[in-house]
C-alpha cells in the first residue's frame, strides 16, 4: 500500500476491501480496491472514508505511522469524515489509535453509522465541516458529498462511481426509497456550479484532468 499525494497536502491511497465479493460487482457495481483519502487543514489532519490495512501487517504499521506523523503532536487526533454510512471502514480503529479523534456523520445516517464506528459529530449538508469542506446532499437519502475547497476537489462515495469517461451515476439499485437519477440531478445541482478540478471518487481512479466536464457528464440524463 502506498499514500499518494495528489496536490500539496491532498493524498490517497487504495486497498482491497476485505468484505467485497464478486456478486458486488455485478450489475455495474464496485470492484475490490477501493480509494480513501486525507488532507492537512489548519485543525488538523482529515481522513475521508478511510479504510486501513489489515492489522499485523507491515502496511498496518507504515500507515498508522503515516497518520501518526501527519496528525501531529497537538494531541487533536484525526477527524473523520464519512460520505455514507457503509464507508465507516476504519473509523473506529482511528478512535481507538487516537484519543483526540472524531468522527464526524451525516446526521440522518447517524443511526446506521454508530452501528459500525463511535460518532462524536453530526452534521447536516451544506455544514462547515473540519479543514473547511463542505458537505452536500448527495440526492441519495443518507449520503453526502464533500467539497474540500483548499484543492477545488470533490470527494464523492457511492453516488459517483469510476468508468472510461472519468464518472458514472450508481447503478439504479442503489438509489432506494423511490428515488430517481432526477433527484440526484437536482441535489448535485449546486456542486455543478462549484469549481471543480479534482474529483475524487472512493469507487474507482480519481479524475485529475477536466474534473468539471467529467462532473457534468456523469450528471447528463442518458
Amino acid at each position: 500500500m502506498e499514500v499518494l499525494e495528489l496536490r500539496p497536502g491532498l493524498y490517497r491511497w487504495e486497498l482491497p476491501h476485505p468484505e467485497w465479493t464478486p456478486a458486488d460487482a455485478e450489475d455495474g457495481g464496485w470492484e475490490e480496491i477501493v480509494a480513501s483519502y486525507a488532507l492537512d487543514g489548519d485543525d488538523g489532519l482529515v481522513l475521508i472514508d478511510p479504510l486501513a490495512p489489515p492489522d499485523d501487517t507491515e502496511a498496518a504499521g507504515r500507515f498508522w505511522d503515516w497518520v501518526s506523523e501527519r496528525a501531529g503532536s497537538s494531541g487533536a487526533g484525526p477527524s473523520v469524515l464519512i460520505t455514507i454510512f457503509w464507508h465507516a471502514r476504519s473509523s473506529q480503529a482511528v478512535l481507538d489509535r487516537f484519543p483526540g479523534a472524531s468522527v464526524w456523520s451525516y446526521e440522518p445516517a447517524r443511526e446506521l453509522v454508530s452501528e459500525r464506528t463511535a460518532v462524536t459529530h453530526g452534521f447536516r449538508d451544506g455544514e462547515e465541516l473540519p479543514a473547511e469542506v463542505v458537505a452536500y446532499h448527495a440526492g441519495r437519502a443518507l449520503e453526502v458529498v464533500l467539497w474540500l475547497p483548499s484543492h477545488k476537489a470533490l470527494v464523492a462515495g457511492d453516488v459517483l462511481l469510476g468508468a472510461v469517461e472519468g464518472a458514472r451515476l450508481c447503478p439504479p439499485s442503489w438509489l432506494g426509497g423511490g428515488r430517481t437519477y432526477d433527484d440526484i440531478r437536482a441535489a448535485l445541482a449546486p456542486v455543478v456550479e462549484l469549481p471543480v478540478e479534482l474529483l475524487l471518487l472512493t469507487h474507482g481512479e480519481p479524475v485529475l484532468v477536466d474534473a468539471h466536464a467529467a462532473l457534468r457528464r456523469a450528471l447528463q440524463p442518458v
